[in-house]
């Protein structure tokens, strides 16, 4: 996979430094994911609101790319299936100093028993 048509769009950028529904949401995520056609910057599916599946199912674009510090593993919806993909435009990940979760200040102090629960509240 190495061209728009596989899904991957080697040249596309991050949209931001943070899930973009979840920012403008004002809420927070557990981890983030790339979109390896457009950049899409979206949380995982351990997150409250999945908005990187949500992005894929919504546009079609079917790869993700972690979007985590020291990770680089890519995730194709239509298979299953992790794998190793080209390099993607840089920055390949968060700030190193944004918290996971984050963003910082919006994430409940009992962050995991919110996840564990699946709803936002504390």
């Amino acid at each position: 996979m190495t061209s728009e048509n596989d899904g991957i769009n080697p040249a596309a950028e991050p949209s931001g430094t943070g899930c973009v529904e979840c920012l403008a949401a004002g809420t927070w995520w557990f981890h983030l994911r790339r979109c390896a056609e457009c950049g899409h910057i979206g949380c995982c599916d351990d997150s409250l609101h999945k908005h990187a599946s949500k992005h894929a199912h919504a546009t079609g674009h079917p790869v993700i790319q972690s979007f985590e510090p020291g990770e680089d593993w890519f995730y194709d919806y239509r298979t299953g299936d992790m794998f190793d993909g080209p390099s993607l435009k840089p920055p390949h990940s968060h700030p190193r100093d944004q918290p996971t979760p984050g963003p910082e200040g919006l994430v409940p102090r009992h962050w995991q028993a919110v996840l564990a629960r699946g709803e936002e509240g504390a």
